[in-house]
């Protein structure tokens, strides 16, 4: 039997596993504030990681950074009805500007009440559409191409670390464009920047294709999305991207002269990710031993844990493993240095490995003083913890060898992460069902997985119907897969001739 680092297991209670995991794995903690957390140095590397491989590929596409504020005037949201409608119970409002002492008591002063309240930023579109409405003026100043990194606030009634917070960190896209065409192409780009991304950096396989109607962002034509599976069979939206058309332009005023001299709508997109990629990487690669993190996003890809025991060859081995690391800093992989980190913590070499494996760091290095006397290294892969015997694969490696391997070895670790939950996402989406009964019947287990089933595109109050019967078995419409095959034959839900077809699953 084999003895796991964490105390709970994923087959046995997935929910208390996740927040093991990122208890353990020191990720992040409770704020006292309901709904917030403390992101704590490793998970905010891995965030880190993360922005920085995103933003690389957000400037690629042209696209410029900026910082809009974080308080919203209220009277910005009124003019989009829908948007308004679709956060009003998430907005957290600042009413007053001082606070005073009264019973001895800080209270909000009733003399600093605000001319108008303030929304704490739960999404740009309404600030930023202000601000587009002054920037152009004429063809020649579109696109407008931005993003920002910051933080929202959607106050959230159900809340869980990294997937639904009160506050969170995130990315937002925000353009303005001269055609409808190009707004469109724009949409799509985003999203296939963050389906490619998200495979590519986070080793993780998803699902793109447009959300139906009932899943809209607030004020959108079109909303795309990108599906990612987790270890549960539960879908985990990690990323959207929305074709707002001139929503946002008709409420803000985005006008321009066009080349003919005559006045027109910008059409505007929007396109967001945020922390929840963190807990998307925690249900995809994590097991019963703590997180695995892909290369790519670890903050330290390597670390070396050198075995002290308060002996004189101790300064022997610490020598040598300063020498490993800065031979490892020379190489690169995935085009950066290699990260490696000298863990010279006081502390007993067994707890800082099974440390940094509940940490997810994909290689850990042990250097003992045979290790030093004959050359060599133990070298444990997190993405295979233990042989098939049960014991820990820990397997010793000369270091010259090492050093020479070692990109290889962590470009192996990626693709294994990376073919593992591919296996695991295909293996369990279903293209068989082809009616509801048959539907019900497929999420009666307990990890289930997705169907994918024929649907007739319905809308308005048909579309509420068919959302109320899945709503009833807590399942949700994901969204329609772009490289789905052709819809042939009737539509689950209505009966209708099926125009395309549509993944369905319980989802965070």
């Amino acid at each position: 039997m084999i003895k796991h680092a964490l105390n709970v297991t994923r087959e046995a209670d997935f929910a208390a596993w996740y927040q093991a995991v990122i208890s353990e794995a020191d990720l992040a903690e409770e704020s006292g504030v309901r709904g917030c957390m403390v992101i704590r140095p490793w998970g905010y590397g891995i965030w880190e990681r993360i922005q920085r491989l995103l933003d690389d590929r957000i400037k690629a596409t042209g696209h410029e950074n900026c910082y809009f504020p974080l308080f919203i005037p209220l009277s910005y949201f009124e003019k989009e009805a829908e948007h308004v409608d679709g956060f009003a119970k998430e907005m957290a409002v600042v009413t007053h500007h001082r606070l005073v002492q009264k019973d001895g008591k800080l209270v909000p002063d009733p003399e600093a009440k605000l001319e108008e309240p303030l929304v704490v930023r739960p999404t740009s579109e309404t600030v930023i559409g202000a601000a587009f409405s002054r920037w152009v003026q004429s063809w020649r100043d579109l696109p407008v191409l931005i993003n920002q990194w910051a933080n929202v606030v959607r106050w959230e009634m159900r809340t869980r670390m990294f997937l639904r917070t009160s506050e969170f960190l995130w990315q937002e896209g925000h353009t303005a464009h001269a055609s409808e065409a190009e707004a469109r192409e724009e949409t799509l780009k985003m999203l296939e920047v963050y389906r490619s991304f998200a495979e590519d950096c986070l080793a993780m396989p998803v699902v793109a294709g447009e959300k139906p109607e009932n899943e809209r962002f607030p004020g959108a034509v079109s909303t795309y999305s990108i599906e990612a599976m987790m270890q549960d069979g539960k879908a985990l939206q990690a990323g959207t991207s929305h074709f707002l058309g001139t929503t946002f332009s008709s409420a803000q005023n985005i006008k321009f002269q066009n080349a003919e001299g005559q006045q027109e709508l910008a059409q505007t997109t929007s396109w967001g990710v945020s922390t929840r990629m963190i807990g998307g990487v925690i249900m995809v690669h994590g097991d019963d031993d703590g997180l695995r993190v892909p290369p790519r996003i670890a903050p330290w890809q390597i670390v070396i844990v050198p075995m002290l025991r308060d002996q004189p060859e101790d300064a022997e081995i610490v020598d040598y493993c300063k020498t490993l690391q800065q031979e490892m800093a020379v190489f690169s992989v995935f085009g950066e240095p290699v990260r490696a980190l000298l863990d010279l913590r006081p502390a007993k070499a067994a707890a800082k490995r099974w440390g940094w494996v509940k940490k997810g760091a994909p290689i850990v290095i042990e250097v003992g003083g045979r290790d030093v006397a004959g050359g060599n290294v133990s070298v444990i892969r997190r993405d295979r913890l233990y042989r098939e015997d049960g014991k820990l694969d820990s397997f010793v490696v000369a270091r010259g060898q090492l050093v020479d391997e070692a990109t290889q070895m962590l470009e192996s670790i990626q693709q294994a992460l990376h073919a593992q939950a591919r296996e695991r996402m295909d293996s369990n989406i279903r293209r068989d069902v082809s009616d509801f009964a048959a539907l019900e019947k497929a999420f009666e287990g307990a990890k289930p997985g997705w169907v994918e089933v024929n649907w007739s595109k319905p809308s308005g109050a048909e579309l509420d119907k068919v959302v109320e019967r899945l709503k009833a078995l807590k399942l949700t419409f994901r969204n329609v897969p772009g490289d789905a095959a052709a819809a042939e034959g009737a539509c689950i839900f209505t009966g209708a001739p099926a125009v395309e077809r549509i993944l369905v699953a319980r989802a965070y």
